[in-house]
């Protein structure tokens, strides 16, 4: 293989080798601590990096300042918990569901912005996760009796629950039910990874890219920036929604809480710091900033301004993220391979000569 051909296949063994260093440590933490705590906390992680790695298809690779993310796992989360809860369908169904309605919606919010730039982008997508969780909070009416409990369509501010889960107490017991969620919390986040890799390394991701740098120049080559927009949206959404499905599922609850604007922050710090439009950049972002909140759980009043300042300081100084700061390592240590290898070369040359 000649040297250019070598360089044109790095981002993808480097995708490879990333991948199954961060999978084989993610699959041996159940034989290393079992421990509820960590269990649940590493399921936690998976979540988060599941959403902010779709959510990176959106603002990072594609440049649209969307800010519904939340808004979209929300949605999935409740339409597969009321479906399980008032037409007491299994919650392994409703998820996909759930999916496919986040993709729904994802897809209208996406074509909601065609016409918008920027700022605009975000007012309108956070406008709608805040109407969103305003009909939630306001639905006080009574849509069903079960006994004599009164139950409100969304659940109001205490949210939907008592709509069942996945089984696995019934599969493998109390112990190891949380393994169980465990991977499949994992299977999920391997899934959206490889599907966004895929999406980032191939055409599409070329379009998008293309679209984020220079719009004008990208539609006069002939890409439909419209049909891309609602696209990167719709594709993003189903992962994102299913994501949400297994939130509900997980902790067998959802509430208007996800829409907090406090959530959407921590989420978009993680991007921020992990790095935008990089292929491991969230998975990188999430594991540095929930090991530094877990860190600061001890100095409650500090945890949202450590968390703050560390993402002030990325913007500032480090723009390109985690993954940027290695991606720039990685280059300098190939340019200094080759003039060390060209170096090595031209001395053998001498001495032949």
């Amino acid at each position: 293989m000649n040297g250019a051909g070598f360089i044109r296949m790095t981002p993808i063994r480097r995708d490879i080798a990333i991948g199954l260093f961060f999978l084989a440590i993610a699959i041996a933490i159940p034989f290393i601590d079992s421990s509820r705590s960590t269990m649940t906390q590493v399921i936690l992680l998976f979540i988060w990096a599941s959403i902010v790695t779709q959510w990176n298809l959106v603002f990072g690779v594609a440049g649209i300042f969307s800010l519904a993310q939340m808004a979209v796992f929300t949605m999935g989360g409740y339409t597969a918990a009321m479906l399980s809860l008032y037409m007491g369908w299994s919650l392994w169904l409703t998820s996909f569901l759930g999916a496919f309605m986040a993709v729904l919606v994802s897809g209208i919010i996406g074509a909601a912005t065609i016409r918008l730039r920027g700022a605009y982008v975000a007012l309108l997508t956070i406008g709608f996760a805040v109407v969103m969780q305003v009909l939630i909070l306001t639905d006080s009416d009574c849509f069903f009796y079960r006994g004599v409990t009164c139950y409100n369509f969304t659940g109001g501010s205490s949210g939907l629950s008592q709509f069942g889960d996945f089984g696995f107490r019934d599969w493998l017991g109390y112990k190891q039910s949380l393994v169980g969620k465990y991977y499949l919390a994992l299977f999920l986040l391997v899934l959206g990874t490889i599907f966004a890799l895929v999406i980032m390394r191939g055409p599409f991701g070329y379009a998008f890219r293309a679209l984020r740098d220079n719009a004008n120049c990208a539609s006069s080559q002939g890409i439909n920036r419209v049909k891309y927009q609602i696209l990167v949206f719709a594709l993003s959404g189903f992962f994102t929604g299913l994501s949400g499905a297994f939130y509900a599922g997980h902790y067998k609850t959802i509430g208007p809480t996800m829409l907090d604007l406090s959530v959407l922050l921590l989420l978009l710090s993680m991007m921020v710091v992990g790095g935008l439009g990089r292929a491991w950049g969230p998975l990188l972002g999430c594991i540095i900033l929930m090991f530094i909140d877990d860190q600061l759980k001890v100095y409650a009043e500090w945890r949202t301004v450590g968390t703050g300042a560390i993402t002030i300081l990325f913007i500032i100084v480090f723009r390109q993220g985690v993954a940027g700061l290695i991606e720039q390592l990685w280059e300098r240590l190939l340019a200094l391979r080759g003039a060390r290898t060209a170096g090595a070369s031209a001395t053998n040359d001498k001495a032949t000569g």
